[in-house]
């Protein structure tokens, strides 16, 4: 049987799992050991467009229905969102911050900031700047 030469230090998946795991890591002792990114994304995405629907939410931030579901449904039983039946379709609901919510994304933002100033450390801000338009061209896939 032949030898299989495969370097996992040039597989991109293999560093983006890495890079994650790392970032997950930093996210619980830096940021918060309770609310994931995930929620974070939600309590951002919702704070600049409040009355946001379930699904319009999901595809913004790329995560499945029934996943973007049971995250609304915590974060709503931990008093941070509201979520409406929309009066024109009951499938649906809006969604909207609360106090509670407010306060947690006022005080976890700068967190989320030094974090990702902390993950780009090692970089040079040229470095940084084509990381991140890079990043966004393959998550936006344009």
């Amino acid at each position: 049987m032949s030898r299989v030469r495969f370097d996992l230090l040039a597989a991109p998946g293999h560093l983006i799992r890495r890079a994650q795991q790392h970032h997950a890591a930093l996210w619980v002792e830096r940021v918060d050991a309770e609310l994931t990114s995930v929620q974070f994304a939600v309590l951002v995405a919702v704070h600049e467009r409040p009355g946001l629907d379930q699904r319009t939410l999901g595809t913004m931030l790329s995560i499945d229905g029934s996943t973007v579901a049971d995250v609304c449904r915590r974060m709503a039983e931990r008093g941070l969102i509201v979520r409406e039946r929309s009066p024109d379709d009951a499938r649906r609901y809006g969604l909207g911050l609360t106090a509670q919510g407010e306060a947690v994304l006022r005080q976890l933002a700068p967190r989320v900031a030094a974090l990702g100033e902390d993950l780009l450390g090692p970089l040079t801000q040229r470095e940084r700047e084509t990381l991140m338009r890079l990043l966004r061209k393959v998550v936006l896939r344009g």
